[in-house]
């Protein structure tokens, strides 16, 4: 292997030591694929961004550079290979081959798909004995495929919006399919700004020119059809915007009395914004002479030339040399397949993959409540005594099956002969045995319900049912249980039943029962996957190289274990640097007692004594007379927040707070968290600019959640974020019943316990009370604890790396608890401080009283006051 790269032309300006290792490192990792796995730590503010960017595109110039033969090669071999693995699961079914026609055209090009509509619906409708309603009848659906069954993906799990979306020669008519680029460079982030930051920092590099690239986002924030938009939730809009290309009411209106089809070609149907094909090249066209563009580029020039956004920047995925995209589009399988990405031979780049785990197990849960499951099946049977003597033997049976389904939900959620046991959990096999369903074909379900546009057929005559019963005049309780509403609860149902085909130890079924005395539609079903490892194999398996990058990634043993359990340790690449602020910028210290000499205890059986909510009053009255400007002040909990907000509001602590800062707080609900924000900004600057005597106000205290808004990516820089405090270890609660199912599947925990000796006993378990939280933990092993306080380790990590975000800020970084100051002898866990970034870990102080942490905050300030 030659040696590492150690220049890059593109960055900017003359490199940081540190940022020259990192991209060197990077670089080095791509070299060495295929099948690369590496892990970047690099602290916020050190320009990690750029580092990325400089490093990752100039392995991809060069490696296409030095063998273009082998390029061409790979773009080949990923265009025809296809995945002959299949999970367990498939084995056990024979789903149906994909309908020709249907499915595979349903999420590409939404004008291509005209005219594809079988003959056979609108001969079938002609028999209804009236015409009101005759658009929703269903088209023919064949349900047993004697024409050759496989285990194939279109029994795998399927996109929400009900299409599988790869690349359909035979529709492309005159459209020309353009060579696809590869290998190609793949980016995601959580959020669409964290996406466009990554864009604006490419701009500065003149990779901007050379490499195309398209930044992909949610129709949310894509969508220019103001009918649509104005629906304002993610899923509303997903779901009309793939209404609007499968409806055909329009189409049929425009042909009664005809007695055959004929005008399939009509588009009054469809979405205004994808009529005319020109104007989506159009859109491409421009997008390509300028270079890269965020999301919020693409939506203007959408507007302005007046076609889809949201399409016209899917369709440039194939020519594109980088693609930017969220989490969600790249991690989910469906999304992917969608979309149409091929991971192929490429680099797939995850920032901020810190809680990456997390997020890729929940992208796969699914919930169904008690309230969902009785509209549909309300207008099932509605559907059901309008359409039954003209429905086809294959729709008839199959809607008669979730007919049947949604009932023994209902069922089970509303019996509970023992009041006790309202929260169970269950396998998915021991869920489908109690229900007595384990004999339906789920697969063929799922099929038919992906194939036969069935949701948007039901929805569709639920809506008119309604709005016929209660009149259309009433336009807001229409939205509210008309058309969306049915389309989502039968959205929930079908990605439910999609669930149920992981394999049993894939995930956990959550069945939360109706409680006598409480609302019904608290009853819900949901199930938890838990096996992140499989489902993140399927992006490594076929990637070139997998990078996941983060300003705070410890601790890496814990994504070690979640993401690839069969790596050793040395199989993986990990990369650790400093921060670039000098070592006296940041002053990290565990407060173990207060200014009374009061220990600081704030576990969960002491942290709301009065004597502890006292001391922590007394001690940030102390504080906020040394702390300049800002001071974010974390709590673990809302309600603990508010206990403590309530305590001192009660026995005038806030009044002596408030003599030296303004006081806020964040609120639960995150439509605010952008004003409280503001106000705190505008009063720190306003105590700044007019300076500030001894009794003068001199900033601002805002009191924030551990795993709310404020606690990660928010920018608290400079005077926004002089002080952090966090008060307690934040560890989950473990009355989480999802939680303590994962610690279970991560801690091996049912081979510690008789559980597991066979079914029957597995199955006495799954149908009692859930076990208290603690239980699980004694019980879980060393893996399974050790997550449990990485959960509490990374959420303090995220907190207090708020303060720090350019070379030249300077923070404090207080951790209010004797249990900071613990070693790992005599203790059932490891030492917490042991998981804190090594940056903040090798400054760390331990104030053994109140004076030292006073005289060491005082001289912090009065130095960095002088030098800055």
């Amino acid at each position: 292997m030659p040696p590492p790269r150690q220049d890059f032309p593109a960055f900017p300006f003359a490199p940081y030591p540190i940022q020259s290792e990192f991209m060197s490192f990077l670089y080095s990792a791509l070299s060495s694929g295929p099948r690369a796995l590496a892990l970047l730590e690099s602290p916020t503010g050190t320009g990690k961004t750029l580092s990325i960017i400089c490093s990752a595109l100039q392995w991809l110039l060069d490696h296409r550079d030095a063998a273009p033969e082998r390029a061409n090669g790979s773009a080949l071999a990923a265009a025809g290979g296809e995945d002959d693995d299949e999970p367990d699961w498939m084995r056990d079914f024979t789903p149906l081959p994909p309908k020709k026609g249907t499915s595979k055209k349903s999420e590409t090009h939404p004008w291509r798909r005209q005219g594809t509509r079988k003959e056979g619906g609108s001969e079938k409708s002609g028999g209804i004995g009236e015409n009101d309603g005759e658009e929703f009848l269903v088209d023919e659906y064949e349900s047993d495929g004697e024409e050759g069954t496989r285990p194939h993906a279109a029994g795998k799990r399927a996109h929400c919006g009900g299409g599988a979306g790869g690349s359909s020669s035979s529709e492309s008519d005159d459209e020309e399919e353009e060579e696809e680029a590869t290998p190609k460079v793949y980016f995601t982030s959580r959020t669409h700004s964290q996406l466009s930051q990554f864009v604006r920092e490419l701009k500065r590099t003149d990779f901007s020119g050379k490499l195309r690239t398209v930044c992909l986002g949610s129709r949310k924030s894509l969508c220019i059809n103001m009918d649509v938009q104005k629906l304002g939730s993610a899923s509303r809009i997903n779901e009309r915007c793939l209404e609007l290309q499968k409806n055909k009411k329009s189409s049929k209106i425009k042909v009664e009395g005809d007695n055959k089809k004929g005008h399939r070609t009509k588009t009054s149907c469809r979405c205004p914004m994808l009529r005319n094909r020109s104007l989506q090249k159009q859109f491409r066209s421009e997008v390509s002479d300028h270079g890269a563009l965020d999301i919020e580029d693409l939506a203007q020039i959408g507007r302005k030339i007046g076609t889809c956004p949201y399409y016209g920047a899917r369709d440039m995925v194939r020519s594109a040399d980088l693609v930017v995209l969220p989490y969600q589009s790249l991690l989910l399988k469906s999304a992917r397949e969608s979309l149409g990405l091929n991971l192929k031979n490429s680099v797939v780049i995850i920032d901020e993959a810190h809680n990456l785990a997390d997020s890729l197990t929940s992208m796969y849960n699914s919930k169904v409540t008690s309230s969902q499951l009785r509209a549909v099946l309300s207008h099932l049977e509605a559907y059901l005594n309008r359409f039954q003597n003209v429905l086809g033997a294959g729709n008839r049976r199959y809607i008669q099956t979730l007919t049947v389904l949604t009932r023994s939900f209902l069922r089970c959620l509303i019996s509970n002969e023992d009041c006790s046991s309202a929260l169970t959990s269950l396998t998915i096999n021991k869920f489908l045995f109690s229900l007595d369903i384990d004999n339906i074909n789920i697969v063929k379900l799922c099929q038919y319900l992906k194939e036969s546009n069935i949701i948007h057929k039901v929805s569709g005559y639920a809506n008119k049912l309604f709005f016929t019963e209660n009149g259309v005049g009433d336009l807001n309780h229409g939205q509210q249980h008309g058309e969306g509403s049915s389309i989502t609860s039968f959205q929930a149902l079908a990605d439910f039943l999609r669930s149920l085909l992981y394999c049993n130890d894939d995930g956990r079924i959550i069945v939360a029962r109706h409680k006598p005395g409480g609302h019904s539609e608290d009853a819900y079903i949901k199930f938890v996957m838990l096996c992140a490892e499989k489902t993140f194999s399927e992006v490594t398996d076929d990637a070139h190289a997998v990078i996941m990058a983060g300003g705070t990634l410890q601790p890496i043993e814990e994504t070690r274990l979640r993401l690839f359990p069969g790596l050793l340790p040395s199989d993986i690449k990990f990369f650790s640097c400093n921060h670039i602020v000098p070592p006296e910028s940041i002053l990290p210290i565990a407060v173990t007692c207060g200014p009374s000499g009061k220990k600081f205890d704030f576990s969960h059986s002491s942290r709301s004594s009065p004597t502890m909510i006292e001391e922590l009053g007394r001690f940030l009255c102390n504080i906020v007379t040394i702390v300049p400007e800002g001071i974010v002040m974390f709590f673990s909990s809302y309600d603990y927040e508010k206990q403590v907000y309530d305590a001192w509001m009660a026995s005038g602590t806030f009044s002596k707070i408030s003599k030296k800062k303004h006081v806020f707080r964040e609120p639960r609900s995150s439509v605010d968290v952008e004003m409280i924000l503001n106000k705190y900004k505008e009063a720190i600057q306003s105590c700044c600019s007019k300076g500030s005597g001894d009794t003068s106000v001199n900033g601002a205290l805002l009191m924030a959640v551990v795993g709310g808004k404020i606690s990660e990516g928010i920018n608290f820089s400079d005077g926004m974020g002089r002080c952090v405090v966090m008060v307690g270890l934040p560890y989950p609660s473990p009355d989480d019943v999802e939680l303590m199912e994962t610690i279970k599947h991560i801690g091996n925990y049912s081979s510690t316990s008789s559980v597991a000796e066979d079914d029957e006993s597995l199955s006495r378990e799954d149908e009692c009370k859930v076990e208290p939280g603690f239980g699980i933990l004694r019980k879980s092993g060393k893996s399974g604890q050790e997550y449990y306080e990485n959960l509490c380790m990374k959420a303090v990590n995220q907190c207090i790396g708020r303060a720090i975000r350019h070379v030249n800020d300077y923070a404090a970084m207080l951790l209010v608890d004797s249990r900071y100051s613990h070693t790992s002898s005599g203790r059932g866990f490891s030492c917490p401080v042991e998981k804190l970034p090594q940056w903040i870990k090798t400054r760390l102080t331990c104030g053994q009283n109140y004076g030292e942490v006073h005289r060491l905050l005082l001289q912090f300030f009065r130095t960095n006051k002088q030098i800055h």
